[in-house]
């Protein structure tokens, strides 16, 4: 069983976190003093520096918070409600610009980790939380047959970096709500470009198979593509 200290010394952690997650938000990093987290955490300094070395190591603590946060939410629009893995790959993505106009997403994530913890260790700490479910979303998209059997890995990658550029979009635009819109309806059409390609792709497999021999027709396939 777990101790009462144990017990304190979490819960005394976490209000730090939450402290810190509140006022990285409201003001920034440079403008809030670790007294000011302690004192609205309701602990003393001294017990902040018994979880944290200092600063920056409270920010990448509010930082972890909050992917974790985002995470939890991206994975329950991709698993609710069940459906067909193109359906859920839709929810995942409008789950994510969603989550690009939370304020605390947009302030420690988007605009001060890569400043406050360097662009390196920033984009080592997005790939940990990030990257392994939008891997997996493509990975699930490819053994559907719902898109064209790409490299997972390089695909995942090109679709981590657009959605990244997307959340540094929606996050510095002066309309964020149509930026996210803007950013969706993009992606989307990337994805279906993946789709039609392969749907285009089957289609032709399907005319080859009634005539042995026969090469492609790539004026087919192409008005097919673009729907001519």
């Amino acid at each position: 069983m777990r101790s009462r200290r144990a017990d304190y010394s979490e819960s005394t952690r976490q209000a730090l976190v939450d402290s810190a997650v509140e006022l990285f938000t409201k003001r920034g990093y440079s403008a809030t003093s670790l007294d000011t987290i302690a004192k609205r955490a309701r602990v003393t300094k001294g017990a902040l520096y018994h979880h944290f070395s200092g600063k920056q190591a409270l920010f990448e603590a509010a930082f972890d918070a909050v992917e974790r946060m985002i995470i939890a939410r991206l994975a329950e629009a991709v698993a609710e409600p069940p459906g067909a893995p193109w359906n859920q790959a839709l929810n995942g993505l409008r789950a994510y610009v969603d989550v690009c106009l939370d304020p605390s997403y947009q302030r420690i994530a988007i605009h001060e980790a890569p400043v406050v913890m360097g662009w390196e260790r920033w984009r080592e700490s997005e790939e940990h939380f990030s990257f392994g479910l939008i891997r997996a979303v493509v990975e699930s998209l490819v053994e559907a047959g719902e898109i064209d059997d790409v490299p997972v890995e390089v695909t995942a990658r090109i679709l981590f970096g657009a959605l990244s550029s997307g959340a540094s979009i929606i996050a510095s635009a002066e309309d964020p709500k149509k930026a996210s819109t803007e950013v969706y309806s993009t992606v989307v059409r990337v994805l279906e470009g993946l789709r039609m390609v392969h749907a285009s792709r089957v289609a032709a497999q399907a005319d080859n198979a009634d005539e042995p021999g026969a090469g492609v027709d790539l004026g087919k396939l192409l008005r097919r593509v673009t729907g001519g």
